[in-house]
């Protein structure tokens, strides 16, 4: 059974009328976090699109690209962003039903929200109203501000990305302690380790950035440190 077709079954359980809020309620366990993932990336980008008051075929197409979705799994893809705009729950409300049901598992929100981080660049810009809506969401999630920096940094091309921000790490730490966090998040990034914490198999790519992200700071460290 297709990921697509999960997420069809799970939407079907609602009553006419119910909150899409209330899915993640349903699907705290593997394999279902799968489900949940996917359904938690496309409706706060939902909502994320409603915040800058604008949905381009840019952000469209970025969301084919996290999940890799398919011809026939588009109707189902546009069905959960349709319903995550027009519901009356707020995407703080979305945020705390993620949050407790992924409960402590920070590493697993650093995914999401690289998914929403490339949504939301889609289109070359990244507006005010979605650094505010990414930064309650990261809020929410309880990641802390320098996780949340080091995501930005990665992703808003403002400045030149700052390789002790992008490992999220202190400048006068010491090399074996900044060799040791980089390690831990190459490590994190493994697709088994991806997918054991319930990011879906169509989303594993997330990590390709992410690796080459952490592996140019930690060149760039190393290098500036002779």
């Amino acid at each position: 059974m297709s990921i697509w077709t999960r997420i069809s079954d799970a939407i079907a359980a609602l009553a006419n009328g119910e909150s899409l809020a209330l899915v993640f309620e349903k699907l705290r366990t593997p394999p279902e976090r799968s489900v949940a993932f996917t359904i938690a990336v496309i409706a706060l980008s939902a909502k994320m699109a409603k915040a800058d008051g604008l949905v381009t075929r840019d952000e469209v197409t970025a969301i084919r690209e996290v999940f890799q979705i398919a011809r026939e799994d588009e109707a189902g893809a546009a069905r959960v962003f349709n319903l995550a705009r027009q519901d009356v729950a707020g995407f703080e409300d979305y945020a705390r039903k993620i949050r407790a049901m992924f409960g402590e598992s920070g590493t697993c929100y650093c995914d999401l929200m690289e998914g929403l981080f490339h949504i939301a660049m889609a289109d070359g810009t990244y507006h005010p109203a979605e650094d505010a809506f990414l930064q309650r969401v990261a809020e929410i999630f309880g990641l802390p501000e320098a996780e949340f920096r080091s995501l930005r940094s990665r992703f808003v091309p403002d400045a030149v990305p700052d390789p002790y921000t992008v490992l999220g790490v202190r400048p006068d730490m010491s090399l074996a302690d900044i060799r040791a966090v980089w390690k831990r998040m190459i490590r994190e990034s493994h697709p088994d380790a991806m997918i054991a914490r319930g990011v879906p198999a169509e989303a594993v790519k997330l990590a390709e950035k992410r690796m080459v992200d952490l592996n140019r700071a930690w060149e760039e460290i190393q290098e500036a440190r002779g």
